[in-house]
């Protein structure tokens, strides 16, 4: 199956450590036909789902830092010494933040105890509906629930299944299945499974027939495709980098055999199948730069001929259609996506043509390719457009979205020349409806299998807010329409302004609790991130990250302008990178909030890209640069980083999240940001003695389970 651009811009997941239980594996798993369950979540390249693989040029969300630290020192008793004294320290912080965990959280939980069973009803009510997406191969039908991938046929109305797959069965109760390709015969099927507290991913391939066979275990894999019926082709992770292509056969003579190797420590390496699977794609890229190889699946045993030999700061993704390349870049100015094509046998950039160039401010959110057309999702000041592109007419058309919709979510489609075009639309505060445009009846239908319940006490507010250069920065703002006095409401501001990655506004149950209970939610579109096209990321990172902060810091004061809510009643919430501008809005300008929310927080820019033995570094210097080589990196990011800039003063109360197998945020910096922080505040409360002068709750709450923003729903729903 394919999958569009969301992958190539947006979520990725990630591999992560081979099971010890692997070894306890059946050869055979029984078949038998049951009535399948119906499940929420389904996580699977090709489908709806949020872990997904990224063709080429992705600006990796969650690849960001690695907690793997260590010092390098040329004395081995130095080294000793300081490794000692380094754990030490971490286990001595760790307990104490252990020990005030244990003290405070009682607290709390007369409170968690009523938002889990609202969270909960909520869950129930807003998810009657979800089916999980089929895989269509002729009269096949494949699907995972549960832990399961089923089997049915197409034609069969009474249900019936029968299981291919059990991860509970093979021993992988405490696993999700990642991604699943079947080959092109249905011979084999290729599944990876991956675990919420580790970082690799497993790959099973599987012999299917009546009692279907393991064929093949390979661990710490990243992406994987059928070439042919019994060729596969997969990437492997190791320290959070993919840079080696393999190929496996399952002919009668059975080998692997490297493919493809990346010597560039910037380069990430991940492999896709072009819509109509006459390509196979070995794709290269770093986050400004792309290469593409070539795998003819009609002689998988060719070596790959390149595309297009990568130049600084274009990136390319190619499908195929009738002998021709289609060729998605930023080639060209502006620099900007704009859709391409080539002959297959002259590829070079020298012989690309123009198609479509998305407009200036336009976010392509995602792209797929069909036989005689194709579809851009688009984003445009905050709305979302479709624009489907007749390769037989050469005509485009545009069709604006609901206006409430904030987020996609495209469907799976195996066979390219299919019809119709499934894909889901939802915001924070509306769950996912399914939608279908027709390629014959030139139409878009909105389709339930059961009524979503529509959400009309919620007002969309869509604001601008003009930055210290004048920049406007787009701001979403949702709250209940039954509200009064909004100045007097509690305000929750969400950032994040990193990678060219948007802010996630798909629907979660606890934004839309916070609605009833009379919360404003706002959405801050800051510089950093990617909703306004490429160009947008550009003036957000490196040497203008401080713009994203001067773009967050404006849409507060705006929002307080305007009266929604007060500082008093202002909390802000980020994850990951989103920690960066959240906690420099806390070091610059505490007063404009109450309470700071992180989960697993990026708070120590400066010592982290000082450290160039970390697996990541290298190529996380084009998103804030290199403070080693270049005296006035180090000087600026040393102006904005969070932990740098802690000082005793009034801070707002802080919750923040961090997991102990996190392998992006070292836990031992933000170990060291919590007391740094703590001790900033209690140094300020003791030399003031201000009237209402309070001391802020500075928490830290660190899981043993899951890993880097990555839990299961009945965790997250105790976070």
């Amino acid at each position: 199956s394919c999958v569009g651009l969301r992958n190539l811009l947006q979520g990725l997941n990630f591999s992560v450590k081979h099971y010890s239980s692997i070894n306890h594996l059946q050869t055979t798993c029984p078949c038998s036909k049951i009535k399948a369950k119906k499940c929420h979540i389904l996580n699977r390249s090709g489908c709806t789902c949020t872990c997904r693989t990224a063709p080429l040029g992705s600006i990796l969300p969650w690849r960001f830092f690695s907690c793997k630290e260590g010092t390098r020192i040329s004395s081995k008793r130095k080294q000793d010494t300081s490794v000692v004294t380094s754990e030490l320290l971490h286990k001595n912080l760790l307990k104490s933040e252990q020990e005030n965990w244990n003290d405070i959280s009682p607290i709390y939980k007369p409170m968690t105890k009523r938002i889990k069973e609202t969270l909960k009803e909520l869950h129930n009510k807003y998810t009657f509906n979800s089916e999980s997406p089929r895989m269509r191969f002729g009269e096949n039908v494949y699907f995972e629930e549960n832990g399961c991938v089923f089997l049915s046929k197409a034609d069969d109305d009474e249900g019936n299944v029968d299981i291919l797959f059990s991860t509970d069965d093979l021993g992988f109760s405490d696993a999700f299945i990642q991604r699943i390709r079947i080959s092109p015969d249905q011979r084999y099927m290729a599944i990876s499974l991956k675990s919420e507290s580790s970082e690799e991913a497993t790959c099973i391939i599987m012999k299917l027939g009546h009692f279907p066979v393991v064929k093949k275990v390979i661990p710490s894999v990243f992406s994987f495709e059928w070439a042919t019926s019994d060729v596969l082709y997969y990437t492997t992770q190791k320290n959070l980098k993919c840079q080696n292509v393999f190929m496996i056969t399952f002919t009668n003579q059975k080998h692997t055999k490297l493919v493809y190797a990346e010597q560039d420590a910037r380069f990430f390496v991940d492999i896709y199948l072009t819509k109509d699977r006459r390509f196979l794609t070995i794709n290269s890229n770093s986050k400004t730069t792309s290469e593409v190889w070539l795998v003819d699946c009609r002689n998988p045993f060719e070596l790959p001929a390149l595309v297009q030999a990568r130049t600084k700061g274009v990136i390319y993704h190619i499908e195929h259609r009738n002998d021709e390349l289609y060729i998605l870049t930023t080639y060209g100015e502006p620099a900007e996506y704009k859709l391409m094509k080539a002959p297959v046998a002259s590829s070079g950039k020298e012989n690309w043509q123009l198609v479509y160039a998305v407009e200036k401010k336009t976010k392509l959110v995602d792209f797929e390719m069909f036989s005689d057309d194709c579809i851009m999702f688009l984003k445009n000041a905050g709305h979302l457009y479709l624009n489907v592109i007749s390769f037989v007419s050469h005509s485009v058309q545009s069709i604006k979205l609901p206006t409430w919709a904030c987020e996609f979510e495209l469907e799976s489609h195996p066979e390219h020349t299919t019809s119709t075009c499934y894909f889901q639309l939802s915001s924070p505060v509306h769950p996912p409806k399914r939608f279908a445009y027709s390629f014959k009846e030139n139409n878009l239908i909105e389709h339930a299998v059961q009524e979503v319940p529509i959400i009309t006490n919620c007002h969309t507010t869509r604001l601008l807010a003009q930055s210290k250069d004048e920049t406007l920065v787009p701001i979403t703002v949702f709250h209940n329409m039954n509200s009064k006095e909004l100045h007097r409401k509690p305000l929750l501001v969400h950032v994040y302004g990193a990678y060219g990655i948007d802010l996630n506004m798909s629907f979660k149950e606890e934004k839309l609790m916070l609605i009833e209970e009379g919360w404003i939610l706002a959405y801050c579109h800051v510089r950093g991130g990617g909703e306004l096209g490429l160009s947008w990321h550009k003036d957000g990172c490196q040497h203008n990250k401080l713009k994203g902060l001067h773009d967050l810091k404006a849409c507060i004061m705006l929002l307080h302008q305007l009266g929604f809510s007060q500082p008093k009643h202002t909390a802000l919430a980020a994850a990951s990178a989103g920690g960066v501008l959240a906690g420099a809005l806390c070091n610059s300008d505490p007063g404009l909030i109450r309470a700071m929310v992180l989960q697993a927080p990026f708070v120590d820019v400066l010592n982290t890209m000082m450290k160039t033995y970390l697996p990541l570094t290298i190529e996380e210097q084009e998103e804030w640069g290199n403070p080693l080589e270049d005296e006035k990196y180090m000087k600026y990011i040393k102006s904005y980083c969070p932990y740098q800039n802690i000082k005793p003063q009034c801070y707002p109360s802080v919750f923040i999240t961090a997991y102990q197998n996190d392998q992006r945020i070292p836990l031992t910096g933000v170990l060291q940001y919590v007391q740094k922080l703590r001790k900033a505040a209690l140094d300020h409360a003791s030399r003031t003695t201000k009237k209402g002068n309070w001391i802020p709750n500075i928490i830290l709450d660190v899981q043993a389970n899951g890993s880097h923003c990555d839990s299961s729903w009945e965790r997250s729903v105790s976070e």
